[in-house]
């Protein structure tokens, strides 16, 4: 079953000895449409101190408990890198984490070759405490990854295909096996008033931060004629084969 990742935020990150934190935000790529950092907020803890963690690192969610257990301590976590709020994450910076828990940055592999290409990053995701700002001077040089993106800022964005907007992003779809972005929740009411619709990443040819813009490679009639999806629905392996070849595209 996928989750819905605005399900997800919030969820509690429990470590071996006690609680770290919340899930805050997603960071993902947009050009393998993989989750590949949960941002999660210590709250008092570390005052206020936002903290990354790789997918891998996490266990079995709990739904009742609203929380994922983790495979570090408290002290690990402490001790980790620092995320700063004048510099998006860096190639540097995510080195550093990798490097501190031994995390695979490869973990997963590719899960399709996707064929849009991001727009140049201009607004990216900030994270941490301003008051730790001056430890990390030597990142400033450092060469931002231009496909991550946060999911708390593409949530709402406009979505347009070919010949005009159908809506805007609603949520994200997640595969939690392998934390990729299966599906695009996208609300129509202002254009196709009571539905929602899914739109695979497969179909995006764009993500502007400028005009806060998704676009697509498909008309607006082919959106509206897709297999419809209710909230209520299970998106299981028929559903994505009759998606899929609707749309004419297949994941890799």
């Amino acid at each position: 079953m996928l989750w819905d990742a605005s399900a997800i935020r919030g969820y509690s990150i429990e470590a071996s000895d006690g609680a770290i934190g919340t899930v805050d935000d997603f960071l993902f790529a947009d050009d393998s449409w993989r989750i590949r950092w949960l941002v999660v907020d210590t709250g008092g803890w570390l005052s206020g101190r936002k903290v990354l963690l790789h997918p891998s690192a996490l266990g079995q969610p709990d739904p009742g408990l609203r929380h994922f257990p983790v495979k570090l301590t408290k002290q690990q976590v402490k001790d980790s890198p620092d995320v700063f709020t004048h510099q998006s994450v860096s190639r540097r910076m995510e080195s550093r984490m990798y490097d501190y828990y031994g995390w695979d940055p490869t973990w997963g592999g590719a899960y399709f070759a996707a064929g849009a290409m991001a727009s140049p990053f201009a607004t990216p995701p900030y994270l941490g405490d301003a008051s730790r700002a001056a430890a990390g001077a030597d990142i400033l040089a450092d060469e931002v990854d231009p496909h991550l993106r946060s999911v708390a800022a593409v949530t709402g964005y406009h979505i347009h295909a070919t010949d005009g907007e159908i809506g805007h992003v609603e949520d994200f779809l997640v595969e939690p096996d392998d934390w990729s972005i299966r599906y695009i929740n996208v609300d129509t009411k202002n254009w196709w008033p009571g539905t929602r619709v899914l739109i695979s990443p497969l179909s995006v040819q764009k993500i502007d931060w400028d005009t806060r813009m998704v676009s697509l490679d498909v008309p607006r009639l082919k959106v509206k004629n897709a297999p419809l999806y209710h909230a209520t629905d299970t998106v299981d392996g028929k559903f994505d084969e009759t998606f899929l070849a609707y749309y004419g595209i297949g994941w890799l």
